[in-house]
């Protein structure tokens, strides 16, 4: 039993084979898939797996990289979206300055509407940060997310800034796919590091297959390889992480 946190099952790489996908995650052990939305039209792929499938929730809002696409109206569209009762968190929002699409001082601006957003409908965050991790962090605490609490997605930051996530901003750590690469050793460190109940496993499937896959399109199934990692960098079992990291999803998006 497994939830994978952040997959895109919306992404056009599964158009071909989508049912094919979901029922290999099912046959892993992967019983829940918390599918991300973050424009337009994933978030409305989103929206229609959520109806299709029992076992699918909606993540939905707007990336950063897009963040100079995103209008007034598109946020109020989100905020009404929010109130589907399979629509348990927003994001992934946040900061990206690998990517100059999108000016910083947008992204800023986008991302702290979308925690507000978040704030009136009472829903988790989920983080994105790409090479913003002092903004993002500086951003979340400015705007007391602490107060609804969420997800640093796809974490590649130091144990030291896992400390402050969990401590001073109440969220959770999502690990991924690099977590299983040979030479992440950071990935490695905050495995070890996280307290157990603070731990969430995810695949950003199609992205960041985890080894032996790394290079090929993700899928959900192989977050089961996640949990695997982080089960013999503990030292304890694939059961004991898959029990807690399930009760850790539960326990914060209500379910």
């Amino acid at each position: 039993m497994l939830i994978d946190t952040h997959v895109h099952l919306n992404a056009d790489q599964y158009d071909e084979d989508l049912q094919e996908v979901i029922t290999r995650a099912q046959e892993a052990g992967v019983d829940r898939m918390f599918v991300v939305g973050f424009d337009t039209d994933t978030i409305e792929r989103a929206m229609k797996l959520i109806e299709d499938y029992s076992f699918i929730y909606a993540i939905i809002g707007w990336h950063p990289v897009d963040a100079i696409d995103c209008t007034e109206e598109r946020l109020a569209w989100i905020e009404a979206l929010s109130s589907h009762p399979k629509v348990i968190g927003i994001g992934e929002m946040g900061l990206d300055y690998h990517w100059d699409k999108s000016p910083k001082t947008i992204q800023k601006e986008v991302f702290r509407k979308q925690i507000a957003l978040a704030k009136r409908v009472k829903l988790p965050i989920i983080i994105h940060n790409r090479e913003a991790t002092q903004d993002c962090i500086d951003i979340l605490m400015e705007e007391h997310a602490e107060e609804v609490g969420g997800i640093m997605h796809s974490f590649s930051g130091s144990p030291e800034i896992a400390d402050i996530v969990v401590n001073q901003l109440n969220f959770h750590i999502s690990l991924g796919g690099p977590v299983t690469f040979k030479n992440a050793k950071q990935p490695k460190e905050v495995a070890k590091h996280v307290p157990l109940d603070r731990l969430l496993v995810e695949t950003d499937a199609p992205y960041l297959s985890p080894h032996p896959y790394r290079g090929k399109r993700n899928e959900p199934a192989r977050v089961t390889l996640v949990a695997e990692q982080i089960a013999e960098l503990r030292g304890i079992s694939y059961e004991e992480v898959a029990k807690q990291t399930t009760a850790n999803a539960e326990r914060l998006f209500n379910l």
